[in-house]
């Protein structure tokens, strides 16, 4: 379990927000967990349709974080 963060740190803009377009490998969000900052990368590439998670809310592993509409170029499913 961990703490999902939309942003580097407090007041900072977001990684991305909802409308990006985002490539696979991006950094889109960070995971407190165990006192360590633990970047999530996107597993796809596309533009991100909806965060699924409010910023310092406890998330669990695997738990999906946002979607993202993926193009023809990148089939490998919805970010997280």
């Amino acid at each position: 379990m961990g703490v999902f963060y939309r942003a580097p740190e407090p007041g900072a803009k977001p990684f991305v927000a909802e409308g990006d377009l985002i490539t696979r490998g991006q950094q889109v969000a960070i995971i407190e967990a165990m006192k360590l900052m633990i970047p999530v990368e996107a597993d796809a590439s596309g533009r991100v349709l909806e965060i699924l998670v409010a910023d310092g809310t406890p998330v669990e592993h695997g738990q999906p974080l946002l979607t993202v509409a993926t193009g023809d170029a990148d089939r490998a499913g919805p970010g997280r």
